[in-house]
Order: C-alpha cells, then structure tokens, then sequence
C-alpha cells in the first residue's frame, strides 16, 4: 500500500506547504491498514489545509477515506472515537 500526497502553491508557503503534507503522511501511516493490498492512494490537499488544524485535517481525510471505502476506516481515531 503507498499513499502520496499533492500540495499545490495555493496551500501557502513551502513552509506551510511541508507542514501539511507532514501532517498528512502521520495520519495516513494510522489508516494504510484500511486499504486494501496493493493499494495506490493519491491524496490533494485543497488551498484550506494550510489553515487547517490536525483535527480538521483527521476529520476531512476520514471522511474522504470513508467515501473512497464505502465506510470502512480503522485508524487510530476512529477507534478512539468508538470508545
């Protein structure tokens, strides 16, 4: 399973830039074990991800995940969230 990850220049600055897809590469590394074998996953950031937080950045990735799988993600937030 691979995961990568698109962050064009209306993010924000290189800095803000790496940080997002910083951001994005933890919490993808928690799900990969969702996906199926073998999978290819690109993910794009949209020009908000660099304003957003980490939980709105969890949220807005679980949600795309979960269209992507018809609603089955396992990662470690939503296992806290289950709780």
């Amino acid at each position: 399973m691979r995961a990568g990850f698109v962050v064009s220049k209306a993010v924000g600055t290189a800095v803000t830039r790496n940080l997002v897809k910083r951001r994005l590469r933890h919490l993808m590394r928690e799900r990969l074990s969702a996906l199926p074998a073998g999978s290819l996953v690109v993910v794009r950031a949209l020009p908000g991800a660099g304003t957003a937080g980490h939980d709105e950045l969890t949220r807005d990735l679980d949600t795309a995940l979960r269209r992507l799988l018809g609603g089955a993600v396992h990662g470690k937030a939503e296992e806290k969230a289950e709780r």
